[in-house]
């Protein structure tokens, strides 16, 4: 990890009176040089091409494919995650990801037609797909490698340039991408910017056309901030408390396994991890036993010395994590060990609390599982909405009028029924939050739409102009009664709406001729 913001290949380079300049002035240069070399690059309209496009596409997912093994080196290095899970949820969602980009880029930069009024009967409107500009994607350490690159997929294939902050916190993964992307992109197209905080604070100084982070609600703000003084628009991938209800008429064990499974992968660093159960007394006993099995059976009777139960990230998050459960009011259902800080060891807990409990208050972000009980659903779904609105909400029921209730009563970023996590690996359906938990979306064509501009355009010819002359001045009675026969109609895109035309075209006429002979009266 760099100590200071710099640019990874020599086509950026900056002034030389910079290097004797105090560290913060060096860093604002090189930020400038790194944004300016990019928007220099976009300007000249390179990146508009679909062809070029596809080229970067595959050219990512050849970077991709010949640095897998590196890339997921890195990420055990940071989370103590093996290989295989790395290649299951993060480098096969990315190479799907890209085939699925490069089946359909050429449909998606299509221009648009739309349906036309009366007025625009002989003119053709239509929406134009251009590219946004220069694009920075900060991304979390969790998921190191893929929320770097599934932002990244819609950007690039939007004809944009981006330049990637990876996260500090993830510091093998980042320095592994600062590394070996320069080897396939150039730094005026793709940048990745590595450092902290302070380095971070400059990036955000400079104008941006999009920048999407993935991170933390109090992030977000700084974000967001630092984006309005630009009006740089913004797409925020959050967080949360993501609710599990489980109802009595579910498979419980089942249910246990996929929750168990949600929950402690990643160590329960995932932004839609289940964050804690809500159930009756009975389904919680019942639960309790299936959590205890599976765990078991996931991770052997001594879960510290499994290769499949990954870490916590760093010392901070650890202590974080041990301070609540220093301070939990909640009984202890169960624990899967001792917690070891020299390992990062943190062991699987499920605790019965309040909703007083401080595990009730922020996400967890770990492999914490509190367990609400509650009377029934109505209480159940009174409790996520009082709340702030998750990034996901999950419920395990036979009954489709429960499910109707979740999706009628609470409001979050996305839901899945009856499993959790597995609404983001559709690459059909948008990816976002909603409230505390963000704003925007992406994942294929909605990833696509957000790092697109959607340009209004009309063309006219010079035909057709008695069709709107009531337009012009001097203001009349019979050109106020021509504009509202003309306004408030619309020509349909089907076949009846092609028959209208001579219709709507004759009465039209017709009317004009009226006004003609009535003058002349």
């Amino acid at each position: 990890m760099s100590s200071s913001l710099t640019s990874p290949t020599p086509s950026v380079k900056t002034d030389s009176s910079v290097t004797d300049s105090p560290p913060q002035q060096k860093e604002m240069a090189n930020c400038n040089a790194v944004v300016e070399a990019q928007r220099a690059f976009f300007r000249t309209g390179e990146t508009k091409s679909v062809k070029f496009r596809k080229q970067q596409l595959q050219t990512l997912k050849k970077f991709v494919e010949e640095n897998r093994h590196e890339l997921n080196d890195a990420v055990y290095r940071d989370l103590r995650r093996r290989h295989e899970q790395t290649e299951g949820l993060e480098i096969g969602m990315v190479l799907q990801e890209i085939d699925y980009f490069l089946a359909n880029i050429d449909e998606w930069s299509k221009p648009t037609y739309v349906q036309k009024t009366v007025v625009t009967m002989m003119d053709k409107p239509l929406v134009v797909k251009d590219p946004k500009g220069v694009v920075l994607i900060v991304s979390p350490w969790n998921y190191p490698v893929s929320m770097i690159l599934l932002p990244l997929i819609p950007a690039i294939a939007a004809g944009n340039t981006v330049v990637i902050k990876p996260s500090e916190v993830s510091a093998n993964t980042a320095a592994t991408f600062e590394k070996l992307l320069p080897k396939y992109f150039e730094a005026k197209y793709l940048n990745v910017v590595t450092g902290g905080v302070s380095e971070t604070t400059e990036l955000l100084k400079e104008r941006f056309d999009h920048i999407l982070y993935t991170g933390c609600p109090p992030v977000a703000k700084i974000i967001m901030t630092a984006a309005a003084k630009h009006l740089t628009p913004v797409t925020l991938e959050l967080g949360g408390k993501c609710p599990v209800v489980v109802e009595d008429d579910a498979d419980i064990d089942l249910t246990a396994r996929r929750i168990a499974w949600g929950k402690w992968t990643n160590c329960g660093q995932t932004c839609l991890a289940p964050d804690y159960v809500i159930c009756n007394a009975a389904v919680k006993s019942k639960l309790l036993d299936s959590f205890r099995k599976y765990l078991k059976e996931f991770y052997g009777e001594d879960i510290k010395a499994s290769k499949d139960y990954s870490r916590i990230i760093n010392e901070r998050h650890f202590d974080r994590l041990s301070a609540l459960l220093d301070k939990t009011e909640g009984a202890v259902l169960f624990s899967g060990g001792e917690r070891d800080r020299n390992d990062l060891f943190l062991p699987p807990v499920i605790l019965d609390v309040k909703a007083s409990d401080p595990f009730m208050h922020d996400e967890i972000f770990g492999p914490v599982l509190p367990v609400l009980t509650v009377k029934d659903l109505s209480e159940a779904l009174q409790y996520i909405d009082a709340g702030e609105k998750p990034l996901a909400a999950y419920i395990f029921t036979r009954n489709e009028s429960k499910v109707n209730r979740l999706l009628r009563e609470t409001s979050s970023g996305g839901i899945t029924v009856n499993d959790v996590l597995m609404h983001l690996t559709v690459d059909t359906l948008p990816f976002g939050g909603v409230g505390n938990s963000g704003m925007g979306r992406y994942r294929g064509k909605f990833g696509f739409d957000t790092f697109t501009h959607e340009k209004s355009v009309l063309q006219r010819g010079f035909l057709g102009e008695s069709l709107i002359s009531a337009r012009y001045p001097p203001s009349t009675p019979e050109k106020l009664a021509m504009l509202r026969r003309l306004t408030g109609r619309r020509i349909g895109l089907g076949w009846f709406g092609c028959l209208s035309v001579p219709v709507i075209v004759a009465s039209v006429v017709f009317g004009m001729i009226l006004q003609f002979l009535s003058s002349r009266l």
